[in-house]
């Protein structure tokens, strides 16, 4: 019986990928997708800066090898991540997605132009509760109180701040794609 069930859930999976492969083929036929293509693909237009840099620095965190460009591994990785990956794991990611210039924390600034840049992107033009929502999560999860998060204190606190973590969840929700990919796999 396990083993039935185990096999048609690598059958759905392949499926599942196989979709995700015609979809990756159709919309980057190289096989490479570029910045440029990256925001296409999601249907990223006419951004503000922060949402801009925002766009740019979650490219560059699913471009795991640094070669520029997007392979077909790292855009099932970074989905199956996102879609599929346990809590710890994509708290983890958003970390590194974060922590902009790489140095392991995450200070006030960093955070508040995340902060804007998924208002932006989410259509929400509010720089004072942008900033109001910063010195929130710092007044909250900032443990030792440094005016940086470290990873643990970033995922501990994502973990008790629901506000934090709803944001977090929210600025990454690609139910969108999903859809978008089964619309046009009902109609080929």
């Amino acid at each position: 019986m396990g083993s039935a069930n185990s096999s048609t859930v690598d059958d759905l999976q392949a499926v599942e990928i196989h979709h995700w492969y015609k979809k990756f083929m159709t919309e980057c036929p190289s096989g490479q997708l570029t910045l440029h293509e990256f925001k296409q693909f999601f249907g990223i237009r006419g951004l503000t800066q922060e949402a801009n840099d925002y766009i740019e620095q979650m490219f560059r965190t699913f471009d795991m090898n640094k070669d520029g460009y997007i392979d077909f591994m790292e855009y099932v990785a970074a989905l199956s991540l996102v879609l599929r990956g346990k809590m710890e794991q994509k708290l983890r990611w958003y970390f590194k997605l974060y922590d902009v210039d790489g140095n392991g924390c995450i200070d006030r600034h960093e955070l508040l132009n995340i902060i804007k840049a998924i208002q932006a992107i989410n259509g929400c033009d509010q720089e004072a509760s942008a900033e109001e929502f910063t010195n929130r999560v710092f007044d909250r999860i900032d443990v030792n109180g440094d005016g940086e998060l470290s990873l643990e204190e970033f995922v501990n606190g994502a973990k008790k701040d629901e506000e934090f973590m709803s944001m977090m969840m929210d600025s990454l929700d690609l139910a969108h794609i999903v859809a978008m990919i089964h619309n046009r796999r009902r109609s080929v």
